[in-house]
């Protein structure tokens, strides 16, 4: 039987470090790819809570599914407690037949991540196991992680994110009805709520990039509580530039390019309705990039 070679890490964001250990495990010749993941995420286990993801779970499978990895899950529940030597011999030998591993310089296993990347190598040596370890990886002289990405798209530094990240950030939801004020200032929007347990961006206005049925547009998003108006719900409201057709209830894709600026209370609608203006032009000018 063919051996795999598994990548080791939460994979929660699929920053460039996470990519990075991707990449060396789809590197390694004459193994299947292979990427464990756990059915829940291992803060939530030991601390009670998981982190906000910074992709939904769909979107993560997909991403690794797509780069050609067979995806194994394990609960984490079911081997928290697991001495290191038992998970190298449980998982990675019995479940999945490893030939090689994969892991970040920072990996922990093992009950109360007793085991770190140099005792998997040491490990895996004994039991005739390649065992690769993927340096640091910085951007702007910060080390990449997702703790990192979080505080920066709370914090509107969404192009810094972005290159931590090496993809736009973003989401997919369903369009939703509002209250079509924007319609009537002829900025029409498209209405939606951010994934359940997500990273909450600064409340504020971005350029986006928007997919609707397959294609791209150029879009402004609100993000946040809309003070001028006054509600308690948190919306992503998206003027979509150069699009008008209804698609209420389709799922829309938005990826966050640039912060223009904080949502602030307005002192009218029509004063609001010029900056909405203004938000549009300066969108129009960003760049699209995250490199």
């Amino acid at each position: 039987m063919t051996k795999t070679v598994v990548a080791l890490g939460n994979f929660d964001g699929m920053h460039m470090g996470h990519t990075a250990v991707l990449s060396k495990a789809l590197n390694a010749d004459g193994f299947i790819p292979c990427a464990l993941l756990f059915t829940e995420h291992s803060e939530k286990t030991l601390k009670g809570a998981a982190p906000p993801m910074l992709m939904t779970d769909s979107e993560r499978r997909c991403f690794i599914a797509e780069k050609g990895f067979r995806i194994e899950e394990v609960s984490f529940n079911s081997i928290c407690n697991f001495s290191p030597e038992e998970f190298v011999d449980e998982i990675l030998c019995k479940k999945l037949n490893a030939g090689a591993v994969v892991c970040g310089y920072n990996y922990r296993f093992g009950r109360k991540a007793a085991g770190d990347s140099q005792l998997l190598s040491e490990l895996c040596r004994e039991r005739n196991i390649d065992c690769y370890i993927v340096s640091k990886v910085s951007v702007d002289g910060a080390d990449v992680s997702s703790t990192a990405i979080r505080k920066l798209i709370e914090n509107g530094e969404i192009r810094l994110a972005n290159r931590m990240l090496g993809r736009f950030f973003g989401y997919t939801a369903p369009v939703i009805h509002g209250d079509r004020r924007g319609s009537q200032w002829g900025f029409p929007t498209a209405n939606q709520l951010l994934p359940d347990g997500f990273v909450m961006p600064k409340f504020g206005v971005y350029a986006t990039i928007v997919t609707v049925n397959g294609k791209q547009y150029r879009g402004v998003t609100n993000i946040g509580k809309r003070p001028t108006v006054g509600t308690d719900i948190v919306l992503s409201e998206t003027n979509i530039l150069g699009f008008e057709d209804d698609i209420y209830g389709q799922n829309v894709d938005i990826r966050l390019i640039d912060f223009i600026r904080p949502e602030r209370k307005f002192s009218s609608f029509s004063e609001l309705a010029q900056q909405i203006k203004a938000d549009t032009a300066k969108a129009e000018g960003c760049e699209a990039e995250y490199v």
